[in-house]
């Protein structure tokens, strides 16, 4: 239903309008870059790439080196078809190169778990952000720990898990299907004691998602701006980019993956997760100047 301006509730006006607070350190009155780096050797793009924690930690430079402002490390791969990884190699996986990137900046560390002991070991060797694709749905430790130690995260919508999502995704209307979810799940948050202030959300494109799916989700983002929080989005070379763009090679898909992103932050999001940082950053400098 659309209505008018004036017949919006106050509740859903203010969080419309109100200015983003900062979210673990970061201002979000500007767009900020998160840089992937995946410690897997099995993701569906870089995996193997890192397979080291010096290789990893030289990536992590680069990265910030090229103005990202928050890395986002992950040990479990959450491509279509991914299988299950055990909590003590996740960590072995994350940990080490947390505490190796932390020991030369300060940039601002992600960790992208479902799981509470993996969360639990990132966040005490200097993680800032606890990044969740199952939106807090998969390990019922993981909110209350968040909540306990007051960390920010990020709660993503998936359909299912990484190893059936894309079987047979469906919704009613993906577009408000995947609000309410969101919606829902950071009235749980709130109860357990996390600030609305300290959550970003991702609608989660490409997780249990057709293409059509992702593209109602692009078309209507700035919807989200309603749960009133900082919007999180991540396309950077996924199925939908090298179909649309006709690109089968995953690590030549910079120019679509960039496409979308700019169309992102034309409606508002506050980050965009990528794995060509220097393209993207040359992108979103230009793309400011001009506006």
């Amino acid at each position: 239903m659309i209505i008018a301006v004036q017949d919006v509730p106050g509740d859903a006006l203010d969080r419309l309008t109100r200015p983003r607070a900062d979210v673990a350190g970061l201002a979000m009155d500007r767009p900020h870059i998160m840089g992937i780096l995946n410690a897997t050797p099995d993701s569906f793009s870089d995996g193997g790439v890192h397979n080291s924690v010096s290789a990893a930690q030289s990536a992590a430079e680069q990265m910030v080196s090229q103005d990202a402002t928050i890395l986002d490390i992950g040990g479990e791969s959450t491509r279509p078809g991914a299988t299950f990884v055990p909590e003590d190699e996740e960590i072995a996986r994350t940990r080490p190169l947390i505490e190796a990137i932390k020991s030369r900046t300060d940039v601002l560390i992600s960790i992208d778990t479902r799981k509470f002991a993996v969360a639990k070991a990132a966040w005490e060797a200097g993680a800032g952000l606890i990044n969740d694709v199952t939106g807090f749905t998969f390990d019922p430790q993981l909110a209350p720990f968040c909540a306990k130690v007051g960390a920010p995260v990020c709660v993503m919508h998936m359909q299912g898990d990484p190893g059936t999502m894309q079987d047979n995704p469906t919704y009613e209307d993906v577009l408000l299907d995947v609000y309410d979810f969101l919606d829902g799940q950071l009235d749980r948050l709130e109860n357990l004691g996390l600030d609305r202030d300290q959550i970003i959300i991702d609608p989660g494109i490409g997780f249990g998602k057709t293409e059509a799916h992702n593209l109602a989700l692009l078309q209507g983002i700035s919807l989200f701006h309603g749960l009133g929080c900082p919007i999180l989005l991540g396309v950077s070379r996924k199925g939908m980019i090298g179909q649309i763009g006709k690109e089968p090679r995953k690590d030549a898909r910079a120019p679509g993956s960039i496409a979308v992103g700019l169309a992102g932050l034309s409606q508002g999001v506050q980050i965009l997760r990528v794995h060509d940082v220097a393209e993207t950053a040359q992108a979103l400098r230009l793309w400011a100047a001009v506006r």
